[in-house]
């Protein structure tokens, strides 16, 4: 069933004017945090404990802490049999919950029945200091603990209290009060943490030749290949063209590493001795470690490798005890002076090469205000309702930045704010929301992936500078059954620029580093490693505590963009067209002069045309001012807001149910047979018509080629024959007096024309092309 379709404006861009900073005249915070609408919290820093009584029968004492707040309650871990406890904890109370006058931090010993009461300590939230950074943290205390009548007894706590912001130093770390539901070992994934991409390089391993080999048949002619394997990426050389025991490549094979170097590279050398079956001849293998670092083209010294013999002793791989004089030429280098790809490159968020020596200094910084979301659909079922908690991921450049998660709520507030460097204005930042389906931590949560609730992309170059962006952008899924908005996230941006000379100069600039260049990789080599590279990255940041998952990783670098979907391929044709219309307007329009539609339009052409001519000198000057005019009348209609996501132009809301499908199809196919036959029929009809355009483009470019080919003896006869005369009379003829009799002509007056095609045109289309060759 598909969705009911929205109307447009729910899918477009919503202006807001949020209460940004907290607005207090003076307030420390508004320099430093003033993306983001100020929330107060309640900060309770529950340090350690000493002289704590022992309370039951056994004399020991298994102390926690329980810090209260109305209908809130958070508690420390427990320690088995220790009397001086250190827990090092912090509960953050958001203040528009609060329903209490006081907190209270109570000590309590951990029993198989009852709980047991040591003591406790509370506050007046009248009494309660405030906390603006950049103060320094509030010094912890010790406080005497007392009894629920308030009479002193034994036991010191050491404690800290305070109210401050989101913008405390104790905010990521801290227990949050609408966690409460969240069980200890789930509380890691739900805080908010940064990420960094760890650093990649490309590894360019040539193979040379080889010495030296023992292949097994000696009666034969070895057909040897080199195989290189770096983790899980494995390539492999052509079989070498010298079939003999010394034979030579001269290939260069690509690879993706990434600091710290985990993994060795494992080279072979293997002999093809039946259609199916190869023999190692001999391995080696090597540390990247140790592998020589280029920032240029200029090449790294090759070096020898010695090859040892691998053989298999009851089931197990050991190396051979006999001298082994095979070696292998090897030149192997870790190649900084490219971009290693692992976004989109539509959507790139860094272009700077690996090699630290060669960035450019900053041109600017980006900050972003990530607010909240309102509208978000049910993401889970929970106790029988439905339920969703989200978080924000933003990612640019090496850093991506992940929210805390706001536990069931459809209207999430984040107010986080984070800052990246800029090094280029035209790249993208990209924010993603998904829901958290790891709460409960630990093996229960294993198999589960957080569900993506949308994204949104906003390239720097769109933003004016210096200006605060606050906007509600949809969030816009699509599923198998349609187009979805699964609600709105409000982000505040702000693109500030140090020098504006050095922005401008970016533009001058080549987009990717000079070796993309000077030593460019081909299509299907750049596809290949950026695959590798979002392995590595999604790898990498799933390791981490708490883990940045997979499904997150892939989907906010776009893994799956490349695969077939009728739906885009239509969207990217209408697109084409788009381009190509007003190109077909002012063809249009031209026609219309020809024809004397409006004859005044016409007599102001022709003596435009007649005071060009005349005077070529203003030709340039006129098509400049012309083009600066419309640019200066388009100024006006200038886009306000960044681009967001739109489901008209990708062609989201008009998809057909089984189009869908087809794009959410696994890679092989999981459909039946009659399924695949069908779509399978359905794309070379569609592939037909694309061929067809094609081969019609082909078929005009050789028709230009076979004017001077001798392809049509008489056709090219007869043209070399009119290039001679055209030659002589334009050489006789004055320039100005050809252009005007030619302009005159083509805006001769409709009673002079005919309707047939002219002779030219005729002329060209009976010209040769390949298509009589074609099979």
């Amino acid at each position: 069933m598909m969705q009911r379709p929205l109307h447009p404006q729910e899918y477009s861009l919503k202006e807001t004017s949020p209460h940004l900073g907290g607005g207090v005249a003076g307030d420390k915070l508004t320099t430093t945090y003033d993306l983001v609408e100020q929330m107060q919290y309640l900060y309770v820093r529950v340090v350690k404990a000493k002289d704590l009584p022992t309370k039951d029968v056994t004399g020991s004492c298994d102390p926690y802490v329980e810090v209260k707040l109305g209908n809130y309650k958070g508690t420390t871990r427990h320690f088995e049999k220790k009397t001086n406890p250190e827990w090092n904890q912090v509960f953050a109370f958001s203040k528009e919950r609060i329903q209490a006058s006081s907190v209270e931090v109570i000590v309590k010993d951990k029993d198989f029945v009852k709980d047991d009461f040591i003591g406790r300590i509370s506050f007046d939230l009248n009494e309660i200091p405030k906390r603006v950074p950049p103060d320094s943290p509030l010094a912890p205390q010790w406080y005497r603990l007392e009894d629920r009548k308030g009479d002193k007894v034994k036991g010191e706590l050491m404690l800290a209290v305070w109210m401050g912001t989101q913008a405390d130093e104790a905010f990521p770390e801290a227990w949050h009060s609408d966690a409460a539901t969240v069980p200890g070992d789930g509380l890691a994934s739900i805080r908010s943490k940064v990420y960094l991409t760890p650093k990649l390089w490309y590894v360019r391993v040539n193979v040379i030749e080889a010495q030296d080999l023992q292949p097994s048949d000696k009666s034969r002619f070895p057909e040897v290949f080199v195989k290189v394997m770096l983790g899980n990426q494995a390539l492999r050389t052509r079989i070498s063209q010298s079939r003999t025991i010394n034979p030579m490549w001269n290939e260069d094979l690509m690879f993706v590493a990434a600091e710290p170097f985990e993994e060795h590279l494992v080279l072979s050398v293997e002999e093809r001795v039946a259609p199916n079956k190869d023999e190692v001849l001999g391995k080696t293998v090597i540390s990247l470690q140790n592998v020589d670092r280029r920032l240029d083209y200029k090449p790294v010294n090759s070096r020898w490798y010695n090859l040892e013999k691998h053989v298999i002793v009851d089931g197990e791989q050991k190396k051979k005890e006999v001298k082994f004089s095979s070696r292998i030429h090897l030149r192997i280098c870790l190649d900084g002076g490219y971009h290693v790809l692992d976004e989109s490159t539509h959507y790139s968020s860094d272009l700077r090469p690996t090699a630290k020596q060669l960035w450019k200094p900053s041109i600017g910084v980006l900050e972003l205000g990530i607010l909240n979301a309102q509208g978000l659909l049910p993401m889970k079922t929970k106790d029988g309702r439905g339920t969703t908690d989200a978080y924000c991921v933003a990612k640019y450049g090496q850093k991506w930045v992940r929210t805390r998660t706001i536990i069931d709520s459809f209207t999430p507030k984040w107010n986080e704010q984070y800052t990246w460097e800029v090094y280029d204005p035209c790249t993208v930042i990209t924010i993603g929301v998904f829901d958290n389906c790891h709460l409960q931590g630990g093996e229960k949560a294993a198999g589960t992936r957080d569900t993506r609730i949308g994204k949104v992309r906003i390239r720097l170059s769109t933003l004016e500078t210096d200006r605060v962006y606050t906007h509600s952008y949809p969030l816009i899924v699509l599923l198998p059954s349609g187009v979805k908005k699964m609600g709105e996230v409000q982000l505040a941006v702000r693109f500030t620029c140090s020098y504006l000379i050095n922005m401008l100069h970016m533009y001058s600039q080549p987009l990717l580093p000079k070796m993309h260049y000077l030593y460019p990789l081909s299509v299907v080599q750049l596809d290949n490693l950026r695959h590798q590279a979002t392995q590595i990255v999604s790898m990498r940041l799933s390791r981490a505590e708490p883990p940045l998952r997979k499904e997150v990783v892939e989907y906010m670098l776009d893994v799956d963009s490349h695969m077939w979907s009728m739906r885009k391929s239509k969207a990217n044709f209408f697109r084409i067209m788009g381009v190509l219309s007003p190109l077909i307007a002012v063809g249009k329009w031209f026609d219309q002069i020809c024809n004397w539609r409006n004859p005044l339009t016409t007599i102001l052409i022709h003596i435009l045309f007649v005071i060009l001519v005349l005077y070529p000198e203003l030709i340039l000057p006129t098509i400049f001012l012309y083009l600066f005019l419309i640019g200066v009348w388009y100024f006006r209609w200038r886009p306000r807001h960044p681009p967001h996501m739109d489901t008209r132009l990708s062609h989201a809301e008009s998809a057909h149910p089984d189009e869908l499908d087809e794009e959410f199809d696994t890679f092989p196919t999981s459909r039946p047979p009659d399924l695949v036959r069908m779509r399978y029929d359905r794309l070379r009809s569609v592939a037909g018509r694309i061929q067809t355009v094609v081969g019609d483009l082909a078929t005009q470019g050789e028709r230009l080629q076979s004017l001077l080919s001798w392809r049509d003896p008489r056709a090219t006869a007869l043209f070399v024959t009119f290039c001679l005369i055209a030659a002589i009379v334009l050489y006789v003829t004055p320039f100005r007096v050809v252009a005007l009799l030619t302009g005159l002509y083509v805006l001769r007056h409709p009673r002079f024309r005919r309707k047939l095609p002219s002779v030219p045109l005729n002329f060209f289309r009976r010209l040769p092309a390949r298509t009589d060759s074609m099979l």
